[in-house]
């Protein structure tokens, strides 16, 4: 008896191991979703996973339908709707199989008068990591959007995730904190069907946390030939951090047709909302060691904040504005001003049509920028000046490629001419921009 105790005592405590699960493009969810049997959903695969356990998706390509909608939720056709939630020790995974590239594909979901949501994840402690999405629809004409992802959970990690040749904002986050959104690229996309084909609304990238979305840090993440803008953090009742980022050639097509608003990074800002329905405290977003380049409007932009932000060494090159930092005062919807409360280190700006926009000597703190520094560069600057680097495959990582493009050369003027505001750097002194030379 003492035996048969002892060994029931033994098999409680053993440890439950996590399971792996598999989706295929030719699977069927009537299998038991073994590697041999595989699903031939996401939704499906959910329904059978506990926290700790790893879905793999196939590589081919998952050509959805409308009748894999899983779920209306408020106006949106949620297509995949996660909200099965992991641990914190825990997560709940769904990454492409090693050497695999899985592609789901939306061309056929349009539902009548619903905004389509290609992932909806309410769940918390989720990662997905190494497919892509693209052709997201839109299908109502007036003012409207949808997404590729939408995030209202917490602690969830977005990584190595393609967005692209759809209609649809490629990340979109209006609630969760804590979340991080890592090597990942949103581009071509344009919506041409609502609101006179203009594409108001498609970013590559938007976080709008409600109150409590805290901590949600963009890094890694590139940006380019979305319609509107590549980073977009308007109406945010929480601070987001943008680290390591890249936005280019926003606000046109692929053919540089002008479209929407067109900002590398919109930082904030709270449209024409009166003093009222701005949250306090204000939030002051982070925008560290990022490159805009070529953006229809600024390449770094407050966007009518009514506080400042913080901008650290960051690179701009050739947008209509490189660093334009208009806010407004609180209570006066029309009062725009120009910026105040920004801190402002170690940015580099070059080529644009105008330099600067909106940095009030006196109420804000700046230094060490190349427009503090009365520096003007010039192609011999820079070891290369070639764009066609920022569209490079990424490192087998996930991480971002290694280019020469925009950094410096060790004779440059701007080597050295930095603050140390607590970042590794190599030489004397941090240099301006977002690529530290020698390193």
């Amino acid at each position: 008896m003492k035996k048969l105790l002892l060994l029931a005592l033994l098999c409680a405590a053993k440890p439950v191991l996590a399971s792996n699960f598999y989706v295929a493009p030719d699977g069927s969810d009537s299998n038991n979703g073994s590697k041999t049997k595989p699903f031939a959903t996401v939704q499906k695969a959910q329904s059978a996973v506990s926290p700790g356990d790893t879905v793999f998706l196939r590589g081919g390509t998952y050509h959805m339908t409308e009748a894999q909608i899983a779920r209306n939720e408020r106006n949106y056709a949620c297509v995949t709707y996660l909200d099965k939630s992991g641990e914190a020790s825990k997560y709940i995974n769904y990454f492409a199989y090693p050497g695999e590239k899985p592609v789901f594909e939306y061309s056929a979901v349009k539902p009548a008068n619903l905004r389509v949501a290609a992932f909806y994840v309410t769940g918390n402690y989720i990662h997905l990591k190494g497919f892509e999405v693209t052709a997201v629809q839109v299908t109502i004409k007036g003012h409207t959007q949808s997404e590729c992802f939408e995030n209202r959970g917490n602690h969830n990690i977005y990584e190595q995730l393609s967005m692209h040749d759809g209609m649809a904002i490629g990340f979109y986050l209006i609630a969760g904190g804590n979340n991080l959104i890592l090597n990942c690229d949103a581009y071509r996309n344009w919506d041409y069907f609502s609101e006179n084909g203009r594409g108001g609304n498609t970013d590559g990238f938007g976080c709008h946390p409600a109150a409590g979305g805290k901590n949600n840090i963009f890094r890694g993440c590139r940006s380019w030939f979305n319609s509107d803008d590549g980073y977009d953090c308007i109406n945010a009742h929480e601070a987001t951090m943008f680290d390591h980022c890249w936005a280019f050639y926003n606000g046109y097509d692929k053919d540089f047709k002008s479209e929407g608003d067109g900002n590398g990074f919109k930082a904030g800002g709270y449209a024409r909302r009166p003093g009222s329905e701005i949250p306090n405290p204000v939030p002051q977003n982070t925008v560290q060691f990022c490159l805009a380049v070529h953006n229809k409007s600024n390449g770094f932009y407050s966007n009518h904040h009514v506080t400042g932000s913080f901008w650290y060494n960051n690179t701009a090159y050739r947008n209509n504005v490189n660093f334009n930092m208009l806010n407004r005062l609180h209570d006066d919807v029309n009062a725009d001003v120009p910026g105040y409360d920004h801190k402002m280190r170690n940015n580099l700006g070059y080529k644009g049509n105008k330099e600067t926009m909106n940095i009030s000597d006196g109420k804000n703190d700046t230094a060490n920028n190349y427009f503090d520094l009365n520096l003007t560069a010039s192609n011999g600057d820079f070891i290369s000046v070639d764009e066609t680097q920022l569209t490079a495959p990424r490192k087998a990582d996930g991480s971002l490629p290694d280019i020469t493009f925009m950094h410096l050369k060790p004779n440059s003027q701007f080597v050295d001419k930095g603050q140390d505001i607590g970042f590794p750097f190599s030489g004397k002194a941090p240099d301006l921009g977002c690529f530290e030379s020698g390193k």
